[in-house]
């Protein structure tokens, strides 16, 4: 994706065996384009299948796919929205974190409300449709912390179930 951002780059600490703190690694993650090259891009950052998490176990390895929280997990990604693109409306069962570090980006729901989100401004999301939309010029990215989640039961017991990419309206 012509690009003028920088891979991510990931700084992980750990122990060493006496305890004391170290850092662990440090490197540049490769963006997956599941849409192509001149598409959006995703890096995984860190995925744990579990919380709370072990701070002494290896997340899970990060995989060449759509970033999707565990079902009981967590999940910490980048998400690089390619000019003028947009996400398919879906609903994911998770508590999304969401900060735009860079662009800005529309944030639609299944109700026809949107908000512009700009570099500097965040979103917590619970389990709603959404649609991902990038009018602008310039990628934008956005940093996420999806954390598993039950289902919404709405006050008839209806249940909105997740949703990737496959919504009707």
């Amino acid at each position: 994706m012509p690009s003028n951002l920088p891979p991510a780059r990931l700084i992980t600490t750990s122990h060493a065996e006496d305890g004391t703190s170290i850092f662990q690694s440090d490197a540049p993650i490769q963006a997956f384009f599941p849409f192509g090259p001149q598409g959006s891009g995703f890096s995984t950052l860190s995925s744990h299948a579990s919380i709370p998490i072990s701070n002494t176990s290896a997340p899970l390895p990060v995989s060449q796919t759509l970033p999707r929280c565990p079902p009981e997990g967590v999940i910490f990604t980048i998400s690089d929205f390619a000019p003028r693109s947009q996400s398919p409306m879906h609903r994911t069962n998770s508590q999304d974190y969401a900060a735009v570090m860079s662009g800005e980006i529309v944030l639609k729901l299944d109700g026809g409300e949107e908000k512009m989100i700009k570099a500097g401004e965040f979103v917590v999301q619970g389990g709603v449709n959404h649609q991902w939309v990038n009018a602008g010029e310039e990628v934008c990215r956005v940093l996420f912390v999806m954390v598993a989640a039950e289902n919404v039961v709405l006050g008839d017991g209806r249940v909105l179930e997740e949703d990737i990419f496959h919504h009707k309206k």
